[in-house]
């Protein structure tokens, strides 16, 4: 198993902003067991979400609300038979899907999201890129961010052989 920055599949990365322009960038890689297509690896990496996530979700809801932010559930580990670009997965936006490329977005007042997963036969990568508007979303990125990585690292290891 290779997490971490090793081998990016050269599948086209989306990302909510360009690249200089971000607040948050994280790009992780797997050498998965079996080649996967994009919607293969969601499924996959949220058939079984993180336990602790559903009480983080309630308190990112909780104290999000109180400056208005929509509240958005978590992960429901539920993805519908078929998914196509313009449906909602949990709190997402299915922005692109293709074999090769799954882009979700999430977008308030506060901040813009773009996760993208890249698939390129064994490899899979997971992208996440944020655009913050205002303080409220420096602030809620400083615990988001480190947390994220975190997340994505261990969702990825449920892909290795």
């Amino acid at each position: 198993m290779s997490v971490g920055m090793g081998r990016i599949a050269t599948a086209q990365v989306e990302l909510v902003a360009p690249r200089a322009a971000l607040d948050f960038f994280d790009q992780q890689s797997v050498v998965a067991a079996d080649p996967l297509t994009s919607l293969e690896v969601w499924r996959r990496v949220m058939a079984e979400p993180l336990p602790f996530l559903d009480v983080a979700f309630k308190l990112r809801d909780a104290v999000s609300a109180r400056f208005g932010v929509k509240r958005i559930g978590g992960f429901s580990g539920k993805v519908p038979g078929f998914v196509q670009a313009g449906d909602k997965i949990d709190f997402f936006l299915v922005e692109t899907l293709n074999d090769t490329v799954m882009s979700l977005s999430a977008r308030d007042r506060h901040l813009d999201v773009l996760t993208c997963i890249t698939c390129v036969d064994h490899s899979v990568t997971i992208t996440s890129s944020v655009k913050v508007h205002n303080w409220f979303g420096r602030l809620y990125m400083l615990p988001v961010g480190p947390a994220h990585r975190l997340i994505v690292r261990h969702m990825l290891r449920k892909l290795s052989g």
